[in-house]
């Protein structure tokens, strides 16, 4: 599934990609827009390393979701 959507971003444009997040943002709690909005603020200001480090381990808690939670039990 991450890669179905890796693929799509590399081939929307910028403007494609703004769209899309602004029909997300639509449909965003009220409560939880202050958070979308505190979280876009700190990437905006995350290096380029930050931001790969912080997707690599997205991606290993995804992935090895199901482990985790055993390992928490």
């Amino acid at each position: 599934m991450l890669f179905v959507g890796f693929l799509l971003n590399l081939i929307m444009t910028t403007t494609q990609i703004k769209t899309e997040i602004q029909k997300v943002l639509d449909g965003v709690p009220e409560n939880a827009l202050q958070d979308v909005l505190d979280f876009l603020k700190e990437l905006q200001s995350s290096s380029v390393e930050q931001i790969k480090l912080t997707n690599n381990l997205r991606q290993i808690l995804v992935e090895d979701r199901q482990l985790l939670e055993k390992l928490a039990q």
